[in-house]
């Protein structure tokens, strides 16, 4: 989920504005801050959403392990020819490539 706490353990910046809208009303229980917190939940709740419809979360996740995969490459191999590397490259965003267009087929939710 795009919205859940990070490795550290730290909430994202949209979970900790809904918890201190949480917060301030659990100590008021004002309409305002029920309104607030109502507010705050659903842009959170839209956005997790949209993600999960578009897939732009896992976009990004395959175009980071993409980038990753050919930086590892370069690291492990400093001497590669530049037909070694076109090769390595173009191998990993064939992968990207056919990952992101599995997802045109997967499931939404």
């Amino acid at each position: 989920m795009s919205g859940s706490v990070s490795s550290a353990g730290e909430m994202s910046t949209a979970q900790l504005i809904q918890q201190v809208a949480l917060l301030r009303w659990l100590n008021s229980q004002t309409e305002e801050d029920r309104g607030i917190l109502a507010a705050v939940t659903g842009v959170q709740v839209g956005r997790e959403l949209l993600n999960r419809l578009t897939g732009q979360d896992k976009v990004d996740a395959y175009k980071r392990d993409c980038i990753l995969c050919i930086s590892q490459f370069l690291r492990a191999n400093p001497r590669a020819s530049q037909a070694q590397i076109n090769a390595e490259v173009e191998k990993n965003v064939l992968l990207f490539a056919a990952r992101v267009r599995a997802l045109e087929v997967a499931p939404v939710l």
